[in-house]
């Protein structure tokens, strides 16, 4: 059994609006041309290394077709679909915040949730160990109706609707640890107890308005919605302790039949969008715990979806770690910057600070 690798370069041709960094451009905004931070170069990068390291040859390489529309409409009413449509077809534009998209844009999005949706049903089929999904654009910030925070289909929830309309699963556990709230995925499930959504952040970063640890989902689905706000500068211990005391208690509880990791690596010391400490090895220690979790609740179950990430030269060293992980393969890539990040992890007063928060968030969440 091997781990899938699923990508397209169509995804890496998706291009933003005219923004500086996270701000339109106007006034006294000057352009700039990298443009937005969420740019093709870190997915890019990523699958680059793989290939120059040789760990693409340890993979299951492969492509996959756009999600269908009766895929997308599980999800997404048939209002912002075609509003969504018709603005990529005459030329692209922007619906929602900070989701701009260019010509093609609709197709392109439809790709990356493909590539999620094929990706979770080759693992449920049985072809594949577990799979990652190379998406772009990432998906978990676009609610039903708006899209927003670079995300214009929820990747992850269509994957799970088109699995369970399927019949290929019916309870899956998400598990966001991205440096910002999985508001969209949050939203997509609110209300369903079939799906167990879990959401490691930076607190109060973006979006500024979601997140709290108060919100528990509504109706049937109350009480499978975790949202974990992290401080800022909590590194690879407080990250550890959170999956120990939080993340797998609740997939011990809920027992999920697959589990889907929507895996950011902005979390990471050198993002310019979080003001985290994680590190390659985080990643990569965090991917084995839920593999462990997964080979104990659901067959090993496993896929993980991309998201955010900003840092072109170190996203494809966590996600090189990570698939080291998943794969087993034994090729490497070398973290360049461990010695300087084992540097500035938190001291151990800071440590305990993280831990007395995480303690106190687990208590609420009654784990």
């Amino acid at each position: 059994m091997t781990t899938a690798f699923f990508s397209d370069e169509r995804c890496f041709w998706h291009g933003g609006g005219n923004y500086a960094f996270t701000l339109p451009v106007g006034g006294l905004v000057q352009p700039m041309p990298a443009g937005l931070p969420e740019n093709p170069e870190t997915k890019r990068r990523l699958r680059n290394l793989i290939e120059v390291t040789g760990l693409s040859r340890h993979l299951d390489m492969r492509a996959a077709e756009a999600a269908s529309h009766a895929d997308l409409a599980r999800v997404h009413p048939e209002s912002y679909l075609s509003a969504f449509k018709a603005m990529a077809d005459a030329g692209g534009g922007e619906l929602g915040l900070r989701a701009p998209f260019g010509r093609g844009g609709y197709e392109i999005a439809a790709l990356s949730a493909g590539l999620a949706t094929a990706a979770l049903r080759a693992v449920l089929k049985g072809g594949v160990r577990n799979a990652y999904a190379l998406t772009r654009p990432p998906g978990h910030h676009c609610l039903p109706d708006f899209p927003n925070g670079f995300c214009l289909l929820n990747n992850i929830g269509i994957a799970v609707r088109a699995a369970q309309a399927e019949g290929l699963a019916r309870r899956v556990a998400v598990i966001d640890w991205d440096v910002h709230h999985g508001n969209g995925t949050e939203a997509v499930f609110w209300q369903d107890p079939d799906v167990l959504t879990i959401s490691l952040h930076q607190e109060r970063n973006y979006p500024l308005d979601t997140g709290g640890i108060e919100a528990r989902g509504a109706g049937a689905g109350l009480g499978f919605n975790l949202n974990l706000p992290l401080p800022p500068g909590t590194g690879h211990q407080g990250y550890l302790h959170a999956m120990d005391r939080v993340v797998l208690p609740a997939l011990d509880r809920f027992q999920p039949q697959a589990i889907i990791v929507a895996c950011g690596f902005d979390a990471a010391a050198v993002d310019p969008l979080g003001r985290m400490l994680a590190t390659a090895e985080t990643f990569r220690t965090l991917t084995a715990r839920v593999m462990q979790a997964a080979d104990r609740l659901c067959d090993g179950r496993l896929v993980l979806v991309h998201e955010g990430g900003y840092s072109e030269v170190y996203v494809p060293f966590c996600g090189h770690a990570v698939l080291e992980e998943l794969s087993g393969a034994p090729v490497t890539a070398p973290d360049p910057l461990a010695e300087t990040l084992a540097k500035r992890q938190p001291d151990a007063r800071f440590d305990a600070f993280v831990t007395g928060w995480i303690e106190d968030a687990a208590t609420t969440l009654g784990l």
